[in-house]
C-alpha cells in the first residue's frame, strides 16, 4: 500500500494500493468534451480530491473500491461511467449486443437521485437511455419490464432480484456493476447483494469471447464484506481510501479495548507495555492534558522504560523530538513517546507500531492518532489462522468508568472493525444515548417511530425517542369527539405520506366545526367584516381566505429579518386541517373571539400494521400519491387502537361512499389493504406493540385495554359502531350504516349494503323487533353477535340454510329469521346467551370464505369491525 498524507494546503489523506496520477482540474480529467461542457453547465466545481483519484481507473475500465467522506456522492462514478459508454470500441467484443451498466442503490430515494443525475449529465454523451426500475412484490410487474435499448439501469437489490426472476438474461449483457453506498448495501441487504454478485459471476463466466466486465464499489465506511468482494468478485481492484479510520481497518490494525478503573490507568498502561521481544516496538501514548503527559512520562522512567514526552509547554521543539524518535534504540524493548494530540502533526510520525489512547478519543481524534501507524498498515485481512503473525499495528483504548459523549460513535467504529468489545463499552454507550435523548426533549417525537414503531438511525436522528408529557399531552382530543370509544368518522385533509395524515373527526349528530365554518363564511361575506391585520403576532389566531373558504390559522413563525418589513412572509398552521404554509402577512384577517372558542380540530392519524417493503423507512411516492388521491377530503370509518395527545393510531381505516340509488352507505376500500395491493407495502405486526411500549409509563386512553369482552361473558359488549354523521346523511337514508366491503382495485363488492325487506309475515313485524346483528367468519365457522340485553326465553332453531332466533328483553320481543346464503351443519351449530348479547356460532358445511351472509338484504345485519383484522388475509371483503 502507498500512503500519502497532508497533501496540499487542505492536508488530505489518501491510502492507495496502486499508484494513481490524480487529475485535480477538469481540463485534465479523463472525460470527453461534451461531458465536460455539461458538467460546467450545471456548475460542477470538481473534480474534488476523491474524484481526482477515482475517475481515472474507473474511466479506463478497472475495478475500483473507493471509501471517502464523499463516498455517497454519485458523481464519484457517474462521469467516468458515462465517458466509458461513449467509447464504443469497448463493446466490440460483445458482437451485436449492447452492454448494460447496472447501478445498485440502497433504496428507492437514492436510486431516484442517481437516475435524475444520469438524465442531466447524460445530455453530454449524445443519446443516453437510462432506466429506473423499482419493483414491488407483484410478480406481474417484473414480467412487463423491458430493458432493450437501455444503456444504464438504476435499481435496488430487492428490485433487481425480482427482475432477475423473470429476466435472468439481463446479467449476460452486464458490463459495469456499480454498488452505491456499499456499506449500506452490505449492512441492510447482505444476502441479496451476494446473491446478485454470485449470479453476475456465473453469467460472466459463461459469456462468449472476452467482453469487458467492471465492478465499482463506493461508500463512506469500510465494511467487512468488502474483503470477500475484492477476493471473489473483483480483478485486482484499485483501492482508494480517503478516510484514515477505514484505512486502518483495511490495513488490519488490531483494535483493543481495555477496561480499567480511572484510578488504575497507569498500572494498566504498564501491563500493556510488557511486549514480547520478537520485534521492536515504537509506542505512542496519547492524552489530552499536559499534566497527564508529565505524570505518565515520570511513571515510565520509574519503571525503566525508554520514554520521550511532547506537549505545548515542552522546551524541546518538534524537530528535536522527531529526530530523537528516529534514532532511539530498537533492541526489543519498547520505545515510548507520550504526547498530546496537538503535537502529532508537527512531528510527522508514521512508523509507530502501537498507539495507546490514555484519554478517550472522539472518532476524529482516533483517526488522527491511527494515522501515526500508516507505515505499518498491512494489505492482508483477517481471513486465515495465520493472520495474527501479519499484524504490525495495534490500537489500545483504555476504557474507564467515566462516560464520554464520543462513546457511541467510537463503539460504532469498533463494531465495523470487528473488534472484541467489552460489555462496559456497550453500557457506557447506552447511557450516553439516554443522555443525548434527554437533550432532545424539546424536539418533535420521531416521525419514523410513530408511523412504523422503529427508528433505524437513532444515533443520528435529530428527533426525540421518548415521551415528553409537556409536548405530547399538551393538547388532547376533546372527549365529545371520541365519545364512541373506539369507532370514529374521520376526514383526512393533509396527507403527509401513505400512512400518516392530518384531518378532522366528524361528530355523529351535530358537527360543531361544520356549524362554525358556515357561520364564518356568512360573517366574512358581510362588507366591512374583512379587517386586515396591521401587526402580525406569533401564536395568535387569524382568518385566511383561500379556495373560496375562510380558514382559521395560527402564526407559528415570523422570520427575524422580516419583522421590520411592512409586508412580511409568515409561516401559518391551518388549525383545523394540520397543514402549514407561508403567506404574506397582509392576507391575514382579524378573527372574532366567538370563532376562536371551538378548539383546533386538526388531529393526526397513523394507520397501523403496514410499512414499506425492503427495509425502507420512507414510502415510495407512488404509494403516497395513490393514497392521497383516494382519501383526501373523503369520509372514512376508523377504529382507534391507541391515542397520544392529538395523535390517533387507527386500524382499520375504511373509506365509505353513499349509494344514492338505494340510500345506503357502503365500504369502498380499506387503506391498509390498498397499500398492500400496490406491492410496495408489507405487514408490520410489531407496530402497535412498539407504540404501546413507547407509551408504557404514560397514562393515555387505550381502547386495546377494553377488549376483554371477547373472553369474558360478564363484561359489556362494544358500543354500537356509529352511523355516518348527520351532516353527511340524506333525509331518508337508513338509520344504520352498513359495513359491507368491496374487493381491491374496484372489483364488485362481495356483499352489498343491507336494505330493509320483509323477512317474515306481517304479524311478526307488528309484534316483534329485529335485533342488531354483527357477524364475522373464519374458514370453519360464522359467528353472529345478537345485541340484546338480559335475554329471556331465548330460542334458536337451526336448519341447513336458515337460522331463527327469538327472545324477550324487558317488555320487547325480538325475532331474527335469517335465510342464509350458504349451507350449515345444523347439528354442530350452537347459541350461547350472555349478559349483553347472544352469540350464535354456525358450522359451515364446506370450509372456506362466504362472500355474504344472507340471501336477502337486511339493514340490521352487518360485518363486525372488531374482527376484521383477524381475517384480512383470506376474507373476500376489503378489510383490515
Amino acid at each position: 500500500f502507498q500512503c500519502f498524507q497532508n497533501l496540499g494546503e487542505e492536508k488530505h489523506f489518501v491510502f492507495l494500493n496502486k499508484e494513481i496520477e490524480p487529475s485535480s482540474v477538469s481540463e485534465t480529467a479523463p472525460l470527453f468534451g461534451g461531458l465536460k461542457k455539461e458538467l460546467a453547465r450545471n456548475k460542477f466545481s470538481g473534480p474534488n480530491f476523491t474524484e481526482s483519484y477515482c475517475w481515472l481507473p474507473a474511466a479506463w475500465g478497472y475495478d475500483v473500491i473507493a471509501i471517502s467522506h464523499q463516498g455517497n456522492d454519485p458523481l464519484l462514478y457517474i462521469p467516468p461511467i458515462l465517458m466509458f459508454l461513449q467509447r464504443q470500441s469497448a463493446y466490440r467484443a460483445l458482437s451485436k449486443t449492447t452492454g448494460v451498466s447496472l447501478i445498485v442503490c440502497p433504496g428507492w430515494k437514492k436510486a431516484q437521485l442517481v437516475f435524475d443525475l444520469l438524465k442531466t449529465y447524460g445530455k453530454g454523451c449524445g443519446v443516453l437511455h437510462p432506466m429506473l426500475i423499482i419493483l414491488g412484490q407483484n410478480k406481474e410487474a417484473a414480467s412487463h419490464v423491458q430493458v432493450r435499448g437501455c444503456e444504464v439501469v438504476v435499481t435496488t437489490p430487492y428490485s433487481l432480484l425480482r427482475l432477475l426472476e423473470q429476466n435472468r438474461w439481463l446479467l449476460h449483457r452486464l458490463c459495469h456493476l456499480v454498488l452505491d453506498e456499499v456499506e449500506v448495501l452490505f449492512s441492510d441487504s447482505t444476502e441479496q447483494v451476494f446473491t446478485i454478485l454470485d449470479c453476475y459471476k456465473k453469467a460472466t463466466s459463461q459469456a462468449q469471447g472476452n467482453p469487458l466486465h467492471q465492478t465499482i464499489a463506493v461508500g463512506t465506511q469500510w465494511n467487512k464484506h468488502l474483503t470477500r468482494l475484492m477476493k471473489e468478485f473483483m480483478n485486482d481492484p484499485y483501492i482508494v481510501i480517503m478516510v484514515i479510520e477505514a484505512a486502518a481497518i483495511c490495513g488490519n490494525v488490531q483494535q483493543v479495548v481495555q477496561p480499567c478503573m480511572n484510578s488504575n490507568k497507569i498500572t494498566e498502561l504498564l501491563k500493556i507495555l510488557e511486549f514480547t521481544h520478537r520485534s521492536p516496538q515504537k509506542v505512542l501514548v496519547f492524552t489530552d492534558s499536559v499534566s497527564e503527559v508529565d505524570m505518565i512520562h515520570k511513571a515510565l522512567k520509574n519503571n525503566s522504560i525508554v520514554s520521550l514526552k511532547k506537549h505545548k509547554e515542552s522546551k524541546c521543539n518538534a524537530s528535536c523530538v522527531s529526530e530523537r524518535w528516529r534514532k532511539m534504540p530498537s533492541s526489543g524493548t519498547p520505545v515510548v513517546l507520550v504526547l498530546t494530540d496537538d503535537c502529532l502533526e508537527p512531528l510527522g510520525i508514521t512508523d509507530a507500531t502501537c498507539v495507546i489512547h490514555f484519554s478517550f478519543p472522539s472518532l476524529r481524534i482516533l483517526g488522527q492518532r491511527l494515522q501515526s501507524m500508516t507505515d505499518n498498515f498491512c494489505t492482508l485481512r483477517k481471513d486465515s489462522s495465520i493472520d495474527q503473525e501479519h499484524i504490525k499495528a495495534k490500537s489500545v483504548i483504555l476504557l474507564t468508568e467515566n462516560i464520554s459523549c464520543h462513546t457511541p460513535e467510537v463503539l460504532g467504529y469498533l463494531q465495523h472493525a470487528e473488534a472484541e468489545i467489552p460489555h462496559e463499552l456497550h453500557d457506557l454507550a447506552a447511557r450516553m444515548l439516554e443522555s443525548e435523548d434527554d437533550k432532545k426533549l424539546r424536539r418533535p417525537l420521531c416521525a419514523s417511530l410513530k408511523t412504523f414503531g422503529i427508528c433505524k438511525n437513532r444515533t443520528t436522528c435529530p428527533d426525540r425517542h421518548q415521551i415528553n408529557l409537556s409536548i405530547d399531552m399538551a393538547q388532547n382530543i376533546p372527549d365529545e369527539m371520541i365519545k364512541t370509544c373506539e369507532h370514529v368518522w374521520i376526514v383526512p385533509l393533509h396527507i403527509v405520506h401513505a400512512t400518516n395524515y392530518f384531518g378532522r373527526i366528524v361528530e355523529e349528530h351535530k358537527d360543531q366545526y361544520a356549524i362554525l365554518a358556515g357561520e364564518m363564511n356568512s360573517y366574512f361575506k358581510v362588507p366591512g367584516h374583512q379587517i386586515s391585520v396591521n401587526t402580525v403576532e406569533k401564536s395568535v389566531f387569524y382568518a385566511l381566505y383561500e379556495g373560496a373558504l375562510y380558514h382559521r390559522v395560527q402564526v407559528v413563525d415570523i422570520p427575524a429579518k422580516e419583522e421590520e418589513k411592512s409586508v412580511c412572509k409568515v409561516t401559518i398552521k391551518y388549525i383545523d386541517e394540520g397543514r402549514t404554509s407561508q403567506v404574506n402577512g397582509d392576507q391575514l384577517l382579524h378573527l372574532p373571539a366567538r370563532f376562536q372558542s371551538l378548539p383546533p380540530q386538526a388531529v393526526e392519524f397513523v394507520v397501523c400494521r403496514v410499512k414499506p417493503i425492503d427495509n425502507e423507512m420512507e414510502w415510495n411516492p407512488k404509494v403516497t400519491d395513490d393514497i392521497h388521491h383516494k382519501i383526501k377530503g373523503k369520509l372514512h370509518h376508523a377504529k382507534i387502537v391507541h391515542t397520544l395527545g392529538k395523535t390517533l393510531w387507527v386500524d382499520p381505516m375504511i373509506g365509505v361512499a353513499r349509494l344514492s340509488s338505494v340510500k345506503v352507505w357502503v365500504n369502498e376500500y380499506n387503506i391498509r389493504s390498498e397499500i398492500l395491493c400496490t406491492g410496495l407495502g408489507t405487514d408490520n405486526p410489531e407496530h402497535l406493540a412498539e407504540i404501546q411500549k413507547l407509551c408504557g409509563h404514560v397514562q393515555v386512553w387505550d381502547p386495546a385495554e377494553n377488549l376483554e369482552h371477547f373472553v369474558k361473558e360478564d363484561t359489556a359488549g362494544l358500543e354500537k359502531a356509529s352511523s355516518p354523521p348527520a351532516m353527511l346523511r340524506q333525509e331518508n337514508s337508513p338509520e344504520s350504516c352498513s359495513t359491507s366491503g368491496t374487493c381491491p382495485h374496484g372489483k364488485p363488492p362481495c356483499d352489498v349494503a343491507q336494505t330493509e325487506e320483509a323477512e317474515d309475515s306481517k304479524l311478526h313485524h307488528q309484534k316483534c323487533c329485529h335485533p342488531e346483528i354483527k357477524w364475522f367468519q373464519d374458514k370453519e365457522t360464522v359467528t353472529l353477535k345478537v345485541k340484546i340485553l338480559s335475554a329471556a326465553d331465548a330460542k334458536c332453531e337451526f336448519s341447513k340454510e336458515k337460522v331463527v332466533f327469538s327472545a324477550s328483553s324487558g317488555e320487547k320481543l325480538y325475532l331474527a329469521d335469517l335465510a342464509l346464503q350458504e349451507s350449515i351443519l345444523a347439528e354442530k351449530s350452537k347459541c350461547v346467551i350472555k349478559t349483553t348479547e347472544a352469540v350464535i356460532v354456525l358450522a359451515k358445511e364446506k370450509p372456506g370464505a362466504w362472500c355474504k351472509l344472507l340471501k336477502s338484504k337486511n339493514i340490521h345485519v352487518s360485518l363486525d369491525f372488531q374482527h376484521w383484522e383477524e381475517l384480512e388475509e383470506e376474507s373476500p371483503f376489503s378489510v383490515g
